[in-house]
Formats: C-alpha cells, sequence, structure tokens
C-alpha cells in the first residue's frame, strides 16, 4: 500500500465510470486483478486483450495490447500508485506526451460494498487537460468504450467461482475495549496470541493504517514460527483488517513452512460487537489473490482452521478471566 492518492477534482479534465454488480465485492476484485479475468472483459465490445505483465504491486508495472475489430493494436503502459485490498486501486497510465494526447492519465478505481451480494465499481481517469480528455471521447469514444467494458465485466463475473470465506466466533464475557486492547497491545498479546502450547516471545506491533504486526510463535520444543500482518483498515474498537502471511524473522513474507502451496497471504477481518457487558468477537479470512491450486488448499483447511483458531480462542478467554 502507499500514500492516498486523490487527484483535485476537475470535471473538465475527467471521465467517470460506475456500474452495480450483483456479485460481492471480493469477487469484482477477483475479476479486475487476476490477469486470467482480467483478458475476458477488458475492452470495448470486439476488443480482445493480452496481457504481457501485471505485477500486482505499488510500483510495479502493467503493460497490456488491445486488439480492435479492425486488427489495430493499441499498446498500454501502466504503474500501480496505491493498492487498497478489496477496496481501491490507482495507477498512472501512459508516460508523457510523447504517447500522444490523452495517452497520460491517472486513474483510480474504488470498489464499495452495496450489500453482501453487490459491489458498486467505479473508475475516475483525470486526463493533464481538458483537451486531451475530449480528444479521447471524441476521437476513441471513451465514454462509450468504458461504459462497455463495465459490461463485459458483468457478463464474465457470472462465470467465475465465489472465494469461500472461513470465519470463527466467539462471545467472551469482557467489555468491547478490554478486547480491542487484547489484540492492539504488545504486553498482552504476548499473553495469549497463538495455538496452545506457543508462547510468543517477539513481537513488534505498529497500529497504523500500512503498520505491521510481525511476531514470533515458539513451540515447547523451541520450533519457532514467523507471521506477519500489514494493517488495512483500523476502527477502534470495533474493526480491524489485515493482510496475513507467514513471514521470516526480517519481516519478508514467506510461504507456509509446512504447506508450500498455502495462499502466500490472506484478507482477514476482526469485528467487535457489545450488549450486556459480553462481546462477540468475529473472524473472517479469504485468500488473497490466490491461484486455483491455492483457492482449494485453502478451502480444503477449513477444519484445521477451526481447530487452531479456536485454541488460540480458548487462550483469550483464559486470559480474560485472569484479570
Amino acid at each position: 500500500m502507499s500514500q492516498k492518492t486523490e487527484p483535485t477534482p476537475t470535471p473538465d479534465r475527467e471521465i467517470v465510470l460506475s456500474r452495480v454488480y450483483d456479485a460481492p465485492r471480493e469477487l469484482v476484485w477477483e475479476a479486475w486483478t487476476n490477469p486470467k479475468h482480467v483478458v475476458n472483459w477488458w475492452g470495448p465490445n470486439g476488443f480482445t486483450t493480452t496481457i504481457e505483465k501485471m505485477d500486482f504491486r505499488v510500483g510495479g508495472v502493467w503493460k497490456h495490447v488491445m486488439r480492435g475489430p479492425d486488427g489495430a493494436n493499441y499498446p498500454n503502459k501502466s504503474v500501480f500508485r496505491e493498492i487498497v485490498p478489496f477496496q481501491r486501486i490507482a495507477y498512472s497510465h501512459g508516460g508523457g506526451r510523447e504517447d500522444g494526447p490523452g495517452a497520460s492519465f491517472d486513474a483510480i478505481w474504488t470498489f464499495e460494498a452495496v450489500s453482501a451480494t453487490q459491489t458498486r465499481l467505479t473508475g475516475r481517469l483525470v486526463f493533464r487537460t481538458p483537451e486531451d480528455r475530449d480528444f479521447v471521447v471524441k476521437e476513441f469514444g471513451a465514454v462509450e468504450g468504458g461504459k462497455q467494458t463495465l459490461g463485459r465485466l458483468a457478463e464474465h463475473l457470472p462465470t467465475m467461482t465465489p472465494l469461500k470465506e472461513f470465519a470463527v466466533s466467539r462471545v467472551f464475557n469482557a467489555p468491547r475495549e478490554l478486547v480491542w486492547k487484547a489484540w492492539t497491545e504488545v504486553g498482552q498479546l504476548q499473553q495469549w496470541f497463538g495455538p496452545k502450547g506457543f508462547t510468543t516471545p517477539t513481537c513488534k506491533l505498529e497500529l497504523k493504517v500500512g503498520g505491521i504486526y510481525h511476531y514470533c510463535l515458539r513451540s515447547a520444543d523451541g520450533h519457532e514460527l514467523w507471521g506477519k500482518w500489514v494493517f488495512v483498515e483500523i476502527v477502534p474498537p470495533e474493526k480491524l483488517v489485515v493482510i496475513s502471511s507467514f513471514s521470516d524473522a526480517q519481516g519478508g513474507v514467506t510461504r507456509h513452512p509446512m504447506a508450500p502451496i498455502w495462499p502466500l497471504e490472506t484478507y482477514s477481518t476482526m469485528t467487535l460487537t457489545e450488549s450486556g457487558g459480553k462481546t462477540t468477537l468475529t473472524l473472517r479470512w479469504l485468500p488473497y489473490r490466490p491461484t486455483d491450486e491455492e483457492r482449494e488448499k485453502f478451502d480444503s483447511n477449513h477444519p484445521s482452521m477451526q481447530q487452531g483458531w479456536g485454541g488460540t480462542l480458548d487462550r483469550l478467554e483464559a486470559h480474560f478471566a485472569k484479570a
């Protein structure tokens, strides 16, 4: 992730496209970010798209060629400037004036969950000058072409298989503020975090968007497992959203040490609701941009995840009982 990219509102230099889809936000995100899906819908009616490179990370390059019905090729190059998982993508297209009028613009795409089964996708393209914007509208039919592109996405989404969420919930006899602190203070995390039989001798916590929780889990026989969260959203004391992964001692993202086809990263949401002095904690996970093999592995491991997190939440419950 990077600092939020938000160009100054300039209606005379903008094209804004928006559509609501009958699909969950996670599925629309996958359709936009997975090259195997992008090639099936990107571009106006009658166009095909070949992706040469899609390095989906901040600073990564996206190169693709759109081929029109008349056989003409339209090379494109963009650099990703901001990525907020399942929420927002920003990139800069083109390299400068030498690319021709209208070739250089900034794009921001937002993914809004209208409901659990509907998503509003909005694209905002900001050109350098009003003349550049008018040129692509007149010469290339950019507005109508954009609408057709979003229409092709609507046709593709029903062909995709939705991600399967893993969820676990527990009611604690503790106020929400206390449960929140147990998840966000190093001294408390070290007392309960991890499966039964493990300790957390080392952890580093930066509770801010883009910050990390980097930790070590140590078994009774001295075996160590490192993990990392990157905070995506923080709403005290209600919600934490993180990208989680296995890690090395230096904080680099690594594969699962015992399951190399486990998703490299997962998207996790924790919510806390309070009623009558008790707090309901709900944890939800989705594989983040998985391969087909990683998705299958994640789905098949739901029972073991239930067991592992059940033990961890037992430790949290015991932690509150001592307070």
